[in-house]
């Protein structure tokens, strides 16, 4: 029997019974022998009835308590076996356990207050001396303990729904773990079988980069090859004479030398220019230039020059100085002027190189005074004065502009390469390095290097040599 059922019987038995009582008449005393009053009789049998309806209320409420805590029992068990790993729903479980304390420590008090409202309606049946006024309170206190009863109903019902949430939310994880597991077996699966196909590629990759290496090889070996066969065709394969004209017109150097020294009544000046090339060993560069493009001929006597300054030009404001001026060991008449490296990254130009095989080709190619003419020429060694070659004027074969093969001129071999310099009409000096024979230092105070004697000195060197080469 649930709480509402019972709070109504008890309001209805209370009701007949106050219905059933007469309060305004009693019955007369008898003379002889006083009969049991009616109305004390009736009360006591009412008084019976209200006892045992209220015990049976009172089992029933009983019985429901017990069979609501055996549900509630086997609810908190199912729902703690559920929620052992689950943290969210331990803490609603613990909710609804605090709840249901409170519910069973509410229902106690209900009982406790049942029991007192029993206890005060039998002292009124027996006494029979309640007033109005306590029957309203009596009433007053029913109707406030259906209305508790009411809520206690309500909260059961909630509770009830928090517990069926609750075990909605325990299914739902359930099942969302047996997907997570179902998830993490085929993702499993796929690993394995992704290690199976990484293990495939990977041999794959070694055959590949096996063979990979094999035609790099086989590439690298043939590129060899190909570029061992480039070089040695650019080596045999002689260039045009008019492309070789071209690229020396295109790479020229303007190169400016002024010499002062005391004169008779002010300081005499000599200033010379000269267009050349600049020309490389492999370690050192050099502007490359015959003594007469220079202050010092060494056709007359010299003198002690004061002041000396070099500078290289080029177009439209480059200008540099150098710092020395080298006459080489070859001949005396061969006059190179270092070139620094930022000189030659500032003046853009080719830099020629020595020619490694000189005599490979019976022809090479004449550029004449600095570029005013050019033409192919053939030349012949002459045993009996290493380092020169000598040009054979009467067989030239193509002669381009009006000139004829002068000292100064530049020879440059089919290949492109620097031969050398002619040092008169006939003979050229092979320039195959750049040993110094002597030096000037350039500067603004070289009097003290003495270079009247130094030139005197050169120009015997060249006195001295065979009429042929002078």
């Amino acid at each position: 029997m649930n709480k509402t059922l019972l709070l109504i019987l008890c309001d209805f038995l209370l009701l007949n019974l106050l219905a059933l009582t007469r309060w305004e008449k009693a019955e007369p005393t008898r003379a002889k022998q006083p009969p049991v009053p009616e109305m004390a009789a009736n009360a006591a049998t009412k008084d019976q009835d209200l006892v045992e309806a209220m015990k049976l209320s009172l089992a029933d409420e009983k019985a429901a308590r017990d069979e609501l805590a055996q549900r509630l029992s086997t609810a908190e068990s199912s729902t703690a076996a559920r929620e052992q790993s689950l943290t969210a729903a331990q803490k609603e479980k613990a909710a609804a356990e605090a709840a249901q304390a409170q519910l069973a420590a509410t229902l106690a008090d209900t009982q406790r207050t049942a029991t007192d409202l029993g206890k005060k309606a039998a002292d009124a049946a027996q006494e029979a001396s309640m007033t109005k006024e306590q029957l309203a309170q009596l009433q007053r206190e029913l109707e406030e303990k259906r209305a508790e009863a009411e809520r206690q109903k309500q909260a059961l019902a909630a509770l009830e729904q928090q517990q069926i949430e609750a075990r909605q939310k325990i299914e739902g994880l359930t099942v969302a773990a047996k997907v997570a597991e179902r998830e993490k077996g085929l993702l499993k699966e796929q690993a394995e079988a992704l290690q199976g196909q990484v293990a495939a590629e990977r041999e794959e990759r070694i055959k590949v980069q096996s063979t990979t290496a094999q035609l790099a090889q086989a590439v690298g070996d043939q590129a060899v090859k190909s570029g061992e066969l480039t070089k040695e065709i650019r080596d045999n394969r002689p260039i045009n004479a008019n492309v070789m004209f071209n690229d020396f017109l295109a790479n020229r150097v303007s190169t400016k030398f002024t010499a002062v020294r005391a004169g008779l009544f002010s300081p005499a000046t000599r200033v010379k220019d000269a267009a050349t090339v600049l020309v490389t060993d492999g370690t050192q560069t050099y502007a490359l230039l015959h003594i007469d493009d220079t202050p010092f001929p060494i056709s007359e006597n010299s003198y002690d020059w004061e002041k000396l300054t070099v500078d290289f030009a080029k177009p439209p404001g480059y200008q540099s100085k150098a710092s020395s001026v080298l006459f080489l060991t070859i001949d005396p008449r061969v006059v190179a002027v270092p070139v620094d490296e930022a000189q030659v990254q500032a003046l853009g130009v080719k830099v020629y190189k020595t020619a490694a095989d000189p005599f490979k080709f019976p022809d090479a190619v004449l550029v004449n005074g600095g570029g005013k003419g050019y033409g192919e020429v053939g030349f012949k060694l002459d045993a009996s004065q290493p380092g020169y070659v000598q040009v054979d004027n009467r067989l030239f074969k193509r002669i381009f502009g009006t000139f004829a093969p002068s000292r100064g001129d530049l020879v440059l071999s089919k290949t492109g390469e620097l031969l050398g310099i002619m040092v008169n009409s006939d003979y050229c000096a092979v320039v195959g390095n750049f040993r110094p024979i002597a030096q000037i230092t350039t500067g603004d105070n070289v009097k003290a290097q003495k270079t009247g004697d130094l030139l005197n000195s050169l120009a015997a060197q060249v006195r001295a040599k065979p009429l042929k080469l002078q």
